[in-house]
């Protein structure tokens, strides 16, 4: 007798028979750990694992489970967890710019416990740089504790400075550095500073650093207010014209041999990149350092914040009080959170953790420069980032009007230039708004 819906479908059909029989006598063991917990960076997954023993060392018969998850998995894996409530794990890390995802929709329907009240009873809403819990919070209510602080400083080749005569004490300003940079400035062979001009990696914390943003507290778009027209108008022209002080070449090899010839001078740098600095251009240990942010105008501030990650716990979780335990053993032990600065740079947010002697070591690749101090000295300074479910969309809509914006100057110059600003950002910001409108979730 022949099957009557071909050889495909039948061996199809035999397939999913044996696969069931062999699962039938082979079923998934149950999990045995207590707690499941996520991370999506290699640096923290290798702290994490040297501090959980001691934790379940002082609680008998809990076993934790650590795993390293890829980002982009932390992202869609856990938003699809959340919906089907499988596979949901007890505590995850979540970085900065794909948290705000996880708050859409009625606060009943967000997949993380609110953790305002266990927040302020510990008293780590003052214990903690205020400013980072603004990332992970939506319509007032808390759902992570902020991993960091990220203050961004100014890298530049301390070598090349001393050789031109620059004394990096007298500038205080943008217009300082800005003044400096055209003087030094050889187009095609060297440049003031590293900043992209097709992508807002960059141009965000100088927005931040106004006090603008993408959001505001109530979570309405904001990316074309006047902070951020000014801030377009002062960006453009370091990376485009014929005055621009500014280039960009990407990242790996081609970065490390730009900065190793002086192409490029100065770099942003919040606490981990200057980690990634030391990693991809080792030769220049010794004469690369460190200095504050120029401020907008004289007296102002004289940092941003980029990047960040916190620790959430689900709602899934059978032993919530437990895994807050964990998050605090994890985030507040000033020994540990000191060797994991010396190992990555990273600044933690509990502020108290910067008295510790390792925030004041010299550092000899930065020029023997104290790094922890200079960064933690800023750390109280660094502006709010406030977020929404849309914060991928408008991160994407400002690189969009970014590119148009250098397109526009590179044609016209100054001509028409503010106009054409305003317009841009309007529409990258109405695209949003409308995005928002049409999915109230």
């Amino acid at each position: 007798m022949r099957f009557p819906y071909g050889p495909a479908a039948l061996s199809m059909l035999i397939l999913s028979i044996l696969s069931g029989v062999w699962l039938a006598f082979n079923p998934v063991p149950p999990k045995k750990a207590t707690l499941v917990m996520w991370t999506f960076a290699k640096t923290h997954y290798d702290a994490y694992k040297q501090a959980i023993p001691s934790f379940e060392a002082k609680h008998p018969g809990v076993k934790v489970d650590l795993q390293l998850v890829s980002w982009q998995a932390v992202t869609s894996r856990l938003q699809a967890a959340f919906l089907s409530d499988l596979d949901v794990p007890d505590l995850v890390e979540v970085e900065i710019s794909a948290a705000g995802s996880f708050f859409r929709g009625p606060l009943k329907d967000v997949g993380f416990l609110d953790l305002t009240d266990r927040i302020k009873k510990s008293g780590l809403y003052d214990r903690m740089v205020r400013a980072r819990f603004a990332p992970y919070t939506s319509r007032g209510h808390i759902f992570g504790l902020p991993h960091d602080v990220h203050p961004v400083m100014i890298a530049y080749r301390r070598d090349i400075f001393d050789q031109l005569g620059i004394d990096v004490s007298k500038i205080h300003t943008w217009d300082d550095f800005i003044a400096i940079g055209r003087k030094v400035t050889i187009p095609g062979k060297r440049y003031m500073l590293e900043l992209p001009d097709s992508e807002s990696s960059r141009f965000e914390p100088l927005l931040y650093q106004r006090g603008g943003g993408l959001f505001d507290p109530q979570g309405n778009c904001t990316m074309d207010n006047e902070i951020a027209v000014q801030t377009m108008l002062f960006y453009v022209p370091l990376v485009a014209g014929p005055n621009r002080i500014a280039s960009d070449l990407g990242g790996g090899q081609i970065f490390t041999r730009a900065v190793e010839d002086g192409y490029f001078l100065c770099m942003i740098a919040p606490d981990w990149r200057s980690k990634t600095i030391e990693v991809d251009v080792p030769k220049m240990r010794g004469k690369m350092a460190l200095m504050p942010l120029p401020a907008v105008y004289p007296g102002g501030r004289r940092t941003s914040t980029w990047g960040g990650t916190m620790i959430g716990i689900t709602k899934h979780c059978k032993y919530p009080d437990l895994a807050w335990e964990l998050a605090l053993h994890l985030y507040l032990n000033k020994d540990d959170l000191a060797q994991r600065f010396r190992d990555t740079n990273i600044l933690p947010a509990l502020k108290e953790a910067w008295d510790h002697p390792a925030y004041d070591e010299p550092r000899p690749y930065w020029s023997n420069q104290p790094l922890g101090r200079l960064y933690a000295q800023l750390a109280p300074d660094v502006p709010f980032q406030y977020t929404s479910p849309f914060v991928g969309t408008a991160k994407g809509k400002l690189s969009e009007a970014l590119v148009a914006c250098v397109q526009y100057y590179k044609q016209h110059g100054d001509k028409g230039f503010e106009e054409f600003v305003r317009k841009r950002l309007k529409q990258s910001a109405d695209e949003v708004r409308r995005l928002m409108r049409r999915n109230p979730y």
